[in-house]
This record gives structure tokens, sequence and C-alpha cells, in this order.
């Protein structure tokens, strides 16, 4: 009596190892990608008058939130100016809360791209929804996808 006791524990236990990966694969993770371009002009948009404005390369792109300005995540743009690389996997942040209360902020001053620009100020920007997509057979991954609303230059 006492083998099969062990031997149903040992099964239950097997199953419950097993199961457990399937049963988590199942459930969406939802991940959260800000991306965007910064261009070297005092509103880090591509055109001004008219004129194409070159891309801000090597800038460094934070992402900052709620009162207290607090840095979250951060990305480097690539010589194109984009940058693509701030994920985050919230657990207790909405949607809503993180367009509210979070802006982008461009912390390279804009006279290195540019010596005729200001070395005091930064690009700041608040962010906006884009989209959502899915990924994976079984939704495995809910991707909402962000960027900024437009850069402007702040003290």
């Amino acid at each position: 009596m006492a083998l099969n006791l062990k031997s149903l524990l040992f099964v239950s236990l097997f199953i419950a190892l097993v199961a457990a990966p399937i049963a988590e694969a199942t459930v969406p993770i939802r991940l959260i990608q800000i991306q965007g371009s910064v261009f070297c002009n005092l509103n880090g948009t591509m055109l001004v008058n008219g004129i194409a404005s070159p891309p801000f390369s090597n800038a460094l792109v934070q992402l900052r939130c709620g009162p207290a300005n607090l840095l979250v995540s951060f990305a480097i743009t690539n010589r194109e100016g984009m940058f693509s690389n701030i994920a985050l996997f919230p657990s207790n942040l909405s949607l809503t809360s993180l367009l509210s209360t979070c802006n982008l902020l461009v912390n390279t001053p804009l006279s290195i791209c540019n010596s005729t620009l200001p070395s005091v100020g930064r690009l700041r920007s608040p962010i906006r929804f884009i989209g959502n997509v899915t990924l994976g057979l079984n939704n495995i991954l809910n991707v909402t996808i962000v960027g900024p609303v437009g850069f402007t230059l702040s003290a």
C-alpha cells in the first residue's frame, strides 16, 4: 500500500510539473514597445520649414514617469535617429496610466548633433498609443506599441 501511495504521489507531482509550463504558455504575455525617431532640431521633427533635418544619432532617449519623473527605461538612437528597444513588461501599470503619466526625454544635448543648437534644455514628448500586435500560434505575446506625440524643447 505504501508503494502505491508513493507511486501516486510521484505521478501527481510529475503531471503537475509537466502541466505548469503548458498552462503558463497559454496566458498571453503583455509587452509594451516604445519606438520613434528623433531629429536634430529644436522640435525633434523630420522637417523644419520644409527642409529635412538630419537624424539625431546616438541620443539617449529615456522613459520617465510620474510626478517624481522617475527613470523607467531608456534606449539609444541608431544612426537614422530611430529607437525601438524600449520595452516594458508591466505587471501593475495600465496603458492609460502609461500614456497619462510618462514622457520621453532626449537626455543628450542638442549641441552634440549641431553646435549651433543650445546645449541647455532637452527634447521632451508625451507618448501616444499606436496599435496592438499579437504574436505566436496561441497568442502568446500581446504587444502594445506606443511612440512620441512630438518633441519640444524643455528646460
